[in-house]
């Protein structure tokens, strides 16, 4: 039964030949602007998600701010500063929490040799680096045993290395923040990001060794690692933190706890959204392939109206008439399909890549959108490409099923 209809099917197709690779060219540039445009999204998405990369995903971290309600015996406005000791209360009173750093920071004049520039130095732990998912490019990140020892170490961020040594190797050499000599041990690989913060432009030494520089009493920021529902633990954070600083949890400008997932999970909502409208647009392109297609059909079945007749005459019923026409429509949007992906394939290794952070960043062509057609793509497209199929087809298929015979085989 199959190989009858894909036979005549292909007899139909081979009798109308320049007509049927006109409809599948429509078809195929349709189904190319479907892939692009899926391709455009995930590229889009992808490279928005390497600038979050740099925050890590399951982290919450508490910066001071200023009270805006009255809690207590305690003014509106009234500034909450960070200590060590909030280190001890959340660790006790967030059981959800994995592993926490304290961060110290610090503008300073950072120098080697004849060469300096104002960067920001941070006193961190060293597992500070897994958190935040640092790649050292070059060296290694500080240990526990630097930290014990407050050894003065420092890890360059790749700007600061630039700039400071340009081609040179940085390691083992030493430079000097605010004057006070550290050896570097380690140069952070470039990373694109998204923020205020710039990675690349900061100096990252031991949190112990960082009291020469600033007093480490009173905390800039606390990063926190965690398992587990990520609301619950941003929510436990700031009780913490209100019951200690004597602030209203409710008063949010008092800390800010900035809740890494849940600003992903807003980046999730936004290229969702762009990735369906997308969608939306290459489907209503291959619409347009799809209007052709069923022209084509309807004029097929008015050609072959007589046709028709006789094969009802001989006993054919009209299932067996609406399946014959929906085959040859669905042969030419499959047909179509497979050129319309293998353009897309071409269209996407000449274009290489289209500019997103290249243009307002330097060394930010990692960044750049590239148009991945992956499975999820090829699946949706094929999906859309299926119903735009057969509602084309449908309805001439429809109207050849229910011609009367008599009036068909009439028919001049």
């Amino acid at each position: 039964m199959i190989f009858e209809l894909a036979r005549q099917a292909y007899n139909a197709l081979r009798h109308n030949r320049r007509r049927s690779i006109l409809t599948m060219l429509g078809m195929a540039w349709g189904i190319a602007t479907v892939v692009l445009l899926l391709a455009y999204g995930a590229g889009f998405e992808s490279a928005l998600w390497l600038a979050f990369r740099s925050w890590g995903t399951n982290l919450v971290f508490v910066f001071p701010g200023r009270t805006s309600l009255q809690a207590g015996g305690t003014k509106a406005g009234s500034e909450i500063k960070l200590t060590v000791n909030d280190l001890d209360y959340l660790q006790a009173e967030v059981p959800l929490l994995k592993r926490m750093s304290p961060e110290a920071a610090k503008q300073s004049t950072v120098a080697y040799g004849i060469r300096s520039g104002s960067y920001g130095v941070s006193g961190v732990y060293p597992y500070y680096s897994r958190m935040r998912r640092m790649d050292v490019q070059d060296g290694t990140f500080f240990t526990d045993l630097d930290e014990n020892t407050r050894s003065h170490v420092a890890v360059l961020g790749s700007d600061v290395k630039k700039k400071l040594f340009s081609g040179q190797n940085a390691l083992g050499e030493k430079v000097r923040l605010d004057g006070i000599s550290y050896e570097v041990i380690g140069v952070l690989k470039y990373t694109i990001q998204n923020g205020d913060e710039n990675m690349n432009a900061k100096v990252y030494i031991p949190f112990s060794a960082m009291s020469d520089l600033t007093n480490t009493y009173y905390l800039n920021a606390v990063a926190m690692e965690y398992e587990g529902d990520h609301q619950k633990v941003a929510d436990a954070v700031r009780r913490s933190m209100a019951f200690h600083h004597d602030f209203d949890p409710k008063d949010k400008p008092a800390v800010f706890v900035f809740d890494v997932f849940a600003d992903l999970l807003d980046l999730r909502v936004i290229t969702t959204g762009i990735k369906i409208l997308l969608g939306f647009i290459g489907l209503l392109t291959l619409g347009i392939g799809g209007v052709g297609l069923m022209n084509i059909m309807l004029v097929s079945v008015t050609q072959r109206t007589r046709e028709i007749g006789v094969e009802k005459a001989l006993g054919a019923r009209g299932w067996h008439i609406l399946v014959q026409f929906l085959a040859e429509a669905l042969v030419i949007t499959v047909l179509g399909g497979l050129a319309g992906v293998i353009l897309a394939y071409v269209i996407s290794w000449s274009v290489g890549s289209l500019t997103l952070w290249s243009a307002f960043i330097e060394n930010g062509k990692e960044g750049d959108i590239r148009l991945t057609i992956d499975a999820t793509t090829l699946i949706v497209s094929t999906a859309i490409l299926g119903f735009v199929g057969v509602v084309s087809g449908m309805l001439p298929a429809i109207k050849a099923s229910r011609l009367n015979p008599i009036e068909a085989l009439r028919y001049e």
